[in-house]
């Protein structure tokens, strides 16, 4: 729920899943997460008051947070079990159909969305596909780290660990934030022990699934911040900031003064 200028980031992510086609959008969330619920949910009477004061452009904004034919299902992951045990306990909701997972602090800024991108690459060979970024190889131990083969269809994964050591990493190439899998990998879920941090990892569940099926690396096209860090965050929100139609130019002014302020005058 953390706002990125004037939405949170759970906006940003369910905007983008809407933009890739999602009709069900099913958020599982822990028992302290009531707010990601609420700001979903319609509010008659807040709705009233904006009517009556006329104030038009918020009540479109408000109104337009879930369009219609787009359906919200809320599950609760009883214990923080880890990733691959949150998609586990969505496995009810989605049935036996392909599904994007999208971890909204991975904000990625690209038109079309990543999660478009990545519907496309489907289509050309309607296996899983996850989206990746090179990443410093100091940094591979916060992240899952593929190592890929080129073919006709794409880059190939053949091996996927998670979070290695920079000396044990396959590559430098990251997974990140987003992914579109096959309905198999529930399967795959259903039997994967706990992992790294005693979590049932999803990255453990794909190397699994990669026995037996194909998943492409996906190179997103876009511009990725990690607002699970303070520095992400603020840079997402300076970017974001600077690129609002109503605030970015009188922003991009404050910012320049400063900037100005901050650093002595060479003279």
């Amino acid at each position: 729920m953390l706002p990125i200028v004037d939405k949170p980031l759970i906006q940003y992510a369910v905007e983008e899943a809407i933009a890739a086609g999602a009709t069900k959008l099913v958020f599982v969330t822990g028992s302290s997460k009531r707010a990601i619920e609420d700001h979903f949910d319609s509010d008659p009477e807040l709705e009233r008051a904006l009517t009556a004061s006329g104030k038009t452009d918020l009540l479109n904004s408000i109104k337009d947070i879930v369009p219609d034919g787009v359906s919200c299902v809320y599950i609760r992951q009883g214990e923080p079990l880890g990733l691959g045990h949150a998609v586990l306990c969505a496995r009810s909701a989605i049935g036996d159909e392909p599904f994007f997972v999208h971890l909204a602090d991975d904000l990625i800024a690209g038109a079309p969305g990543c999660l478009t991108q990545m519907a496309g690459e489907y289509q050309n060979h309607g296996c899983s596909v996850v989206a990746v970024e090179e990443v410093p190889h100091e940094s591979t131990s916060s992240y899952g780290i593929v190592a890929v083969e080129s073919t006709a269809n794409g880059d190939r994964v053949t091996k996927i660990v998670e979070k290695p050591r920079p000396e044990n990493a396959p590559s430098n190439l990251a997974v990140v934030g987003r992914y579109l899998l096959a309905p198999d990998i529930f399967d795959k879920l259903e039997s994967t022990g706990r992992g790294a941090g005693g979590e049932i990892q999803l990255t453990d569940a794909i190397a699994d699934l990669l026995k037996e099926a194909d998943v492409y690396a996906y190179s997103f096209s876009g511009d990725r911040y990690d607002c699970g860090s303070k520095l992400g965050y603020l840079e997402a929100t300076v970017a974001y900031g600077l690129a609002h139609r109503e605030i970015g130019s009188a922003f991009r002014e404050i910012l320049i003064q400063t900037l100005k302020d901050q650093v002595p005058d060479p003279r």
